[in-house]
């Protein structure tokens, strides 16, 4: 499939919306057009498996061509063609090596979105925002310590420009998470966060992933270059920015956090290995491509996708850990662990053999004081109804959780960008996710760093 431009309407509409001024930027935001650029990664069509209040159906790819592009195109088509609650995409495509700067110069939308190879996306969210663009990006937004900087200036651009930068993050809409946070926050139930230590942190957040994996019923074909550290990004910057956004999510809520609050402890990387038959089944391709080649150990490639680090966030201790294998026993999947640890419970969530693979979450009291009655009053007061606890072992307990809350991985990426909607219509996003975001992508560099020495 070959893609070399804008069928010439198209090409007409976007010479025009450029020609229009600061009157046009107005009237861009009454209605969103979406502007995808190189999307490398499925998450990038995800953000489109579902239709938007006040988002054009008319949307925009830019790529350089290939089969990146083609199968982006291909999962869209598919939403578009599914039996149920089909989604309408129009999807408008230029393709060529100049593909950025076209973006930048025609402009049809005034949303990037970003979601593939991460060694220029710190680079292409800046340009974007100095051009006065909004930009949605997929995680993480910088994997390297020396575009960090980048970054900063990106955020302060954004500021100047009037636009919002926003990252996906798609876990603070999993139910047990929210569950967890809600919870921690009644003090009658959960006390306060305690400070933990080294050993013993106050919150721990594990998960395990899978290269190999089904997307919306289909196996996944990951790009080559989702193995190559250099353009993906190493493990311990890449999935761990959901784990540290959580942290600072659920233990200081809608408090503005500042760099000089964190302090990495300790930080450590390892590989997955990847033989040629594992490489094949996961990318379609025979060979490992010549940039992979430096991984290459007597014919397996090592992947730095692992990685832990032990810091502390104000006085509060914490651990990420992330690992990454080939793929999945037979009816399992990925996994996620999560640790709360309060002065009158803990709050913890698994994702094991005994859940199913589904997230569960437990609570383990350390007072008489707390029984099922005394949870499910507290359960009663939440936003969810018809949750419910029970008893399952020696002072701890299950929380029951209707499946009509359980969107799942891929629909959190809709909800995602709902509440990014929500922002632009606003013209604003609450004054903590900023400085936020900047304080979760420093915590994730300078482990790299720690790690790296």
């Amino acid at each position: 499939m070959k893609h070399t431009g804008f069928v010439p309407i198209i090409i007409l509409m976007c010479i025009s919306s450029c020609n229009t001024g600061n009157n046009e930027k107005a009237e861009q935001m009454d209605t969103i057009k979406l502007m995808t650029v190189d999307p490398g990664h499925f998450h990038a069509a995800l953000v489109q498996k579902s239709m938007y209040d006040n988002v054009s159906p008319e949307a925009y790819v830019y790529a350089p061509g290939g089969n990146d592009l083609d199968l982006h195109l291909d999962r869209i088509k598919a939403f578009n063609n599914r039996e149920n609650n089909p989604t309408s995409w129009i999807e408008n495509t230029y393709a060529g090596d100049n593909f950025f700067e076209e973006m930048i110069e025609k402009r049809p939308g005034n949303v990037v979105v970003l979601a593939g190879s991460n060694n220029k996306k710190t680079d292409y969210i800046l340009k974007s925002v100095t051009a006065g663009l909004n930009v949605l990006a997929d995680k993480p937004m910088v994997i390297t310590p020396d575009k960090f900087p980048l970054l900063e200036k990106a955020f302060e651009a954004a500021r100047e420009k009037n636009v919002l930068l926003y990252d996906i993050m798609t876990e603070r809409y999993e139910i047990t998470t929210m569950l967890q946070k809600a919870l921690s926050q009644k003090a009658d139930l959960f006390g306060s966060l305690v400070k933990g230590s080294a050993e013993e942190p106050a919150v721990t957040k594990e998960s395990t992933h899978h290269f190999f994996k089904y997307v919306s019923g289909s196996a996944l074909v990951r790009p080559p270059w989702f193995f190559d550290t250099n353009q993906q990004g190493e493990g311990i910057v890449d999935v761990t920015t959901h784990l540290v956004d959580l942290i600072q999510w659920e233990c200081y809520p809608e408090i503005i956090l500042n760099k000089s609050d964190i302090e990495i402890i300790s930080a450590r990387r390892w590989p997955t290995i990847l033989s040629k038959d594992d490489f094949k089944k996961v990318t379609g391709l025979e060979e490992f491509p010549p940039y992979l080649e430096k991984y290459n150990i007597d014919g397996n490639i090592q992947v730095y996708a692992n990685g832990e680090i032990i810091y502390k966030i104000k006085d509060t201790w914490a651990k990420v850990v992330v690992e990454w294998k080939y793929m999945a026993p037979e009816g399992t999947g990925d996994t996620h662990y999560s640790i709360m640890r309060g002065s009158k419970c803990d709050l913890f969530i698994r994702q094991g053999k005994d859940e199913n693979y589904r997230p569960a979450l437990y609570l383990r009291t350390h007072t008489n004081e707390i029984d099922t009655d005394f949870i499910n009053t507290i359960v009663h007061d939440l936003p969810w109804k018809g949750i419910t606890v029970e008893s399952v072992g020696d002072m701890i307990w299950k929380f029951s959780i209707p499946d009509e809350y359980r969107a799942g991985h891929e629909a959190h990426f809709s909800q995602v960008t709902e509440k990014y909607i929500e922002y632009l219509e606003k013209g604003n996003m609450p004054e903590w996710e900023v400085p936020n975001m900047i304080v979760k992508y420093y915590t994730t560099m300078e482990a790299l760093k720690k790690a790296l020495e």
